[in-house]
């Protein structure tokens, strides 16, 4: 069968010409959403009469056939018919007659894959959404049992100051929320209709942009067709925020990572998702974090591709466009696995409470509180402050102890001026606790954390 555009060409496309042009092979992803769009174009057509209600019927009818075909396996695929459109158009007139020509009236293959594409991605924004919702609730359920659980908290991963576990895991709720908020954001500003600009400038028929932008469960047509066929930035949004998402998981996979490890033991991952060595029979391979990571440079590199595809394009359509989607499909097929491995992975994992609260005893962490003590009890200015502390941490070496287990008479060694109420203010539990400004790590300020996203998860669409 001669290709539908052949018309005005006297020799046959070569089969290599086929095989480097066709985006069938990975295009046909999008069938549910070429057959969803053409659907809803057809009612358009005979809503405004350029269809018969016989042919509109018919066509519908031809479409879910083959939407069933498809799904079941018995299509039959042909690289010759280029892509997902023309592989659909062909076979429904096969199916119907001459009825199935009349379908792509008033449309372009321009504004037909433009709709297919960002249906596509609208879909994926809220499976994201939803994904990042029950991670949410992961983290959260996590910071509840662990509120008083004492961990180090580090900068330059050294020992810095006393924080919660529970306080730690917000710290990534917060960060994915930001990944939430980002894919919600795209979804209502991409939430707009292309079908109907045809191939760049509108259509001389009489047809109706509002209805089918409703059918499709847009909130409207787009407003300039010139625009809207070489528009990708619905496709590097969804990109960018999978990027963006996937540096989180690193983070927190490169923690998972250290926390597992001999040197920490702050966690043990079940062994449903971890793997041993083929030749020592005592380790335990963090392999889902070390993955988790890696997939994050996949995320990356797709991004750049669709950035340097699109970047010295000129209006409107121009076929280094079909470049636009395996990186697309690509990065939500790993993100979507990746999101739903590590949900399983933070379930199962255990815990290590003593482990971190013995980890909390190294370091110092509760000089700063000393320094504190001085400014505010004693009075000392606060460089003078930080230099007695940094004595005490010195005694606290030579002792063999942690500052916090230095004692009032260990301390008044160093300034005549310390009173007893200092080891008070050096205890760890307490030194987290005092730090209960907004946003702080305090039990309280945890709590009324856990509260906010609590009320996020209730609300969030």
């Amino acid at each position: 069968m001669a290709k539908l555009w052949s018309g005005r060409f006297e020799k046959e496309a070569s089969r290599l010409l086929d095989e480097f042009n066709a985006s069938l092979p990975f295009d046909k992803e999008l069938f549910r959403e070429d057959i969803e769009g053409s659907i809803a174009h057809a009612k358009m057509l005979a809503k405004q009469g350029i269809l018969s209600n016989q042919e509109r019927d018919s066509i519908i009818e031809g479409l879910k056939r083959i939407e069933k075909e498809i799904e079941s396996g018995d299509f039959t695929w042909d690289i010759s018919d280029e892509d997902i459109h023309m592989a659909i158009e062909k076979r429904l007139t096969q199916l119907i007659g001459d009825a199935g020509k009349k379908l792509h009236t008033a449309r372009s293959r321009n504004d037909q894959v433009a709709t297919d594409f960002r249906l596509y991605v609208q879909k994926q924004n809220q499976e994201f959404m939803g994904q990042l919702k029950n991670l949410i609730a992961i983290f959260v359920d996590i910071a509840k049992e662990h509120k008083e659980t004492l961990l180090p908290g580090m900068t330059h991963l050294q020992h810095a100051q006393p924080i919660s576990f529970a306080y730690h895991m917000l710290a990534y709720a917060s960060m994915f929320k930001r990944d939430y908020e980002r894919f919600r954001s795209s979804y209502e500003r991409n939430n707009v209709s292309p079908l109907g600009c045809a191939a760049l400038a509108g259509t001389p028929h009489n047809i109706d942009r509002e209805f089918t932008a409703k059918e499709l469960g847009f909130y409207a047509p787009t407003i300039n067709c010139l625009d809207t066929v070489s528009d990708r930035d619905f496709a590097l949004e969804i990109l960018f925020n999978i990027a963006t998402m996937m540096m989180h998981i690193s983070r927190l996979a490169e923690e998972l990572i250290l926390w597992s490890s001999y040197e920490f033991k702050f966690i043990t991952i079940s062994d449903e998702y971890a793997t041993g060595s083929s030749i020592m029979p005592q380790k335990k391979n963090p392999d889902v974090p070390e993955l988790l990571r890696a997939k994050t440079g996949r995320a990356y590199g797709n991004l750049m591709s669709l950035l340097t595809v699109m970047k010295g394009l000129p209006l409107a359509y121009n076929k280094d466009m079909q470049e636009d989607k395996e990186g697309v499909f690509d990065s939500v097929k790993h993100a979507k696995l990746s999101l739903a491995i590590l949900q399983k992975v933070l379930k199962t994992m255990h815990i290590n409470r003593d482990k971190m609260a013995e980890a909390a005893k190294v370091g110092h962490l509760s000089a700063t509180d000393l320094a504190d003590y001085l400014v505010e009890k004693v009075g000392i200015p606060f460089r003078e402050a930080h230099f007695i502390t940094g004595k005490a941490v010195a005694l606290a070496e030579k002792l063999g102890k942690d500052i916090s287990e230095l004692s009032f008479e260990e301390l008044k060694t160093i300034d005549s001026r310390i009173k007893p109420d200092v080891v008070h203010y050096l205890d760890l539990q307490n030194s987290m606790n005092a730090r209960n400004s907004f946003g702080g790590t305090s039990t309280n300020q945890v709590q009324q954390q856990i509260e906010y996203f609590e009320k996020f998860l209730r609300k969030a669409p």
